[in-house]
């Protein structure tokens, strides 16, 4: 098969990231063949819109990253590997911490013996998370009247760098730490060109956000749907929050660079420029929505960051990628899709108080 038959193989690529990403390499010109079982609610209509818009170019595969079998089928025609397939939350992992393993380890696993049978394996890039780092305990925070900071200028300034030690905490943070290592292992002992992605907060259409995943698209879907939002904590976590069009450019950026990024793990995110508590999205929102949602508050849940940033330095100096846009106008951009996929008119804007970033 000549290199310009091949395939972008996306496993999980029916979910939010990997539709985006698909919409972007089909939109090219390139073919992808997404892998995906379906198993996400509301993920066939990604599917279906991708079908639609794209035609013939679009493969698709249903089919389980615990299935060896198949994976090792779908590499066969593969250019390029990004393995987005995951059980994505932690009060899942922690209910059925065993399927959790199944999907996030041993399914990885899975895609990495399939690519080391190939004579010449296409370059891999993995998502792993920020909850590899753990609860960040150590890190000294103080807390204004919506959010937390630190103590420390150097992290305030850069966030949380690579050489942080890896600290797993909960079931989906073990899957996804073994993961994470495995991939990077498999660069260094089988010479497979492949990079690690530790991200943080990614948000963008095609994102049906629920209270355990994707807690951007969450909250506004409420405010669009009058539910009311339960935040876990004090609602003062802060996280840094990247929009998904920079995500793919990013994937796109570590394919073309993947000689000099294989075998090392990235932190990516929105950086410090692009960070938000969650009482602070709430601000954006009430602009946006002309309304404030009603919010119940309930006990921290097990292996929650009060802050994480992410120090994006390592990536940005070696492939020159940057974010491009910025948290207010990309939920903005979020809210219009969400309001338009639903036939949902635009509230007639009224004076409310301004954000607080």
């Amino acid at each position: 098969m000549s290199a310009a038959e091949k395939y972008a193989l996306i496993t999980g690529g029916a979910g939010f990231i990997g539709t985006n990403l698909a919409d972007r390499l089909l939109t090219s010109g390139k073919r992808v063949l997404v892998y995906d079982n379906l198993s996400r609610l509301g993920v066939e209509k990604n599917l279906a819109g991708l079908r639609e818009k794209h035609g013939p170019r679009l493969l698709i595969d249903i089919a389980d990253v615990r299935d060896p079998f198949s994976l090792k089928k779908a590499v066969q025609g593969a250019g390029s590997v990004f393995h987005l397939a995951a059980q994505v939350a932690v009060t899942t992992s922690i209910i059925d911490p065993v399927s959790d393993f199944e999907v996030n380890a041993r399914g990885t696993l899975n895609l990495l013996e399939a690519l080391r049978s190939m004579r010449t394996p296409p370059p891999l890039v993995f998502t792993s998370t920020n909850k590899t780092y753990g609860e960040l305990r150590d890190i000294i925070i103080r807390s204004n009247t919506t959010r937390y900071m630190l103590d420390d200028p150097k992290l305030s300034e850069f966030g949380i760098g690579e050489d942080r030690s890896i600290d797993l905490h909960s079931p989906y943070g073990c899957s996804k730490g073994a993961a994470d290592q495995y991939v990077l292992d498999y660069a260094r002992t089988f010479g497979i060109k492949a990079a690690v992605f530790r991200m943080s907060c990614i948000y963008g259409p095609h994102q049906f956000g629920t209270e355990d995943q994707g807690w951007v698209a969450h909250f506004l879907i409420s405010a669009i749907e009058g539910k009311p939002i339960t935040i876990y904590g004090d609602g003062m976590q802060v996280r840094d929050v990247l929009f998904v069009d920079d995500l793919v450019e990013a994937f796109l950026q570590a394919v073309r660079n993947i000689d000099s990024l294989s075998g090392e793990a990235f932190n990516i995110g929105g950086g410090p420029q692009n960070t938000t508590s969650l009482l602070e999205l709430l601000n954006i929102i009430e602009n946006l929505h002309t309304e404030r949602p009603s919010l119940r508050f309930d006990h921290w849940r097990a292996g929650d960051q009060r802050y994480y940033v992410s120090d994006i330095r390592k990536f940005k100096a070696l492939t020159g990628w940057t974010q491009r846009v910025g948290f207010e106008e990309g939920v903005r951009i979020l809210y219009e899709w969400l309001l338009e996929t639903r036939g949902t008119s635009r509230p007639r804007l009224t004076a409310v108080g301004k954000g607080s970033l």
